[in-house]
């Protein structure tokens, strides 16, 4: 269930990704332009030219992104298929192995540390000292999850039945992912929050891919989630006739900046 937060569930869940890696990156959004425009304007400098490290990076879609945008940009994974994965796509960006919890990075390496869909599977207690240590003076910390857009009235009723289903519905367990985040246990940052509305268009089977790439569903016996499956193609047909479902997302966004140094006299 979705709504379970034992440290066993949520091991399981961190872990499930690595069997449907190539799901995941085959069929799960990626992030609009406006986004990176935003982390921009909140930590105060470019992306072009920065030093950023990506944590939590699975198969590359946001460090792609970053690396696009000019930053200098290492991808920090620990899954095994989630790298090995990265790794097939992306075989000219630098990756290693590790946690937001003891990243594998020297101390003021990074202008800027991005954790996109990945925050909440870190211990702030441990992260936030972490991601203090890897930022030089003035660096950013950005936190960022794509959350469905439930002012749509398709995606409401899809999320309803989700409830159903699992007891909660995943838009809530996603923007809570995000509040909790903006809570840092050690008082030592301030967060500015930015939200981005954005769509994509995709074939109705994508659509489904990306649902089911997320964690809760695979952990799921495969018989319910066939027939939740079978039952949502259904609902899906009659709203998208032509196949072709118009996702639509609100990006939740979360910027903190580390002090710069005292100038001297």
């Amino acid at each position: 269930m979705i709504g379970m937060d034992t440290p066993e569930a949520t091991t399981a869940r961190a872990h499930s990704f690595n069997a449907a890696a190539a799901q995941y990156a085959e069929n799960r959004p990626s992030y609009p332009p406006a986004l990176l425009d935003a982390v921009e304007e909140l930590s105060g400098r470019p992306l072009t030219g920065a030093r950023a490290v990506d944590v939590g990076a699975g198969t590359g879609i946001a460090t792609a992104l970053l690396h696009e945008r000019g930053a200098e940009v290492l991808a920090v994974e620990p899954g095994a298929g989630m790298a090995a994965e990265f790794r097939r796509r992306h075989p000219h960006l630098p990756l290693v192995r590790g946690t937001g919890d003891a990243l594998p990075v020297a101390d003021a390496h990074a202008d800027l540390i991005t954790y996109a869909q990945a925050w909440h599977w870190t211990d702030p207690a441990r992260s936030v000292p972490e991601a203090l240590r890897v930022l030089r003076p003035g660096g950013a910390l950005a936190l960022w999850w794509n959350t469905d857009d439930t002012e749509v009235d398709w995606i409401a009723a899809a999320a309803a039945r989700s409830a159903r289903f699992f007891g909660v519905p995943r838009h809530t367990e996603q923007r809570a992912a995000a509040d909790r985040a903006a809570a840092d246990p050690s008082g030592r940052l301030r967060f500015a929050r930015r939200s981005v509305r954005w769509s994509r268009h995709v074939p109705l089977e994508t659509h489904l891919a990306n649902i089911g790439s997320h964690s809760a569903f695979l952990l799921t016996p495969e018989a319910d989630r066939t027939a939740f499956f079978d039952a949502e193609r259904d609902h899906l047909i009659k709203v998208f006739p032509d196949g072709l479902v118009e996702e639509m997302y609100e990006v939740f966004l979360l910027v903190a900046t580390t002090p710069e140094p005292l100038s001297r006299p």
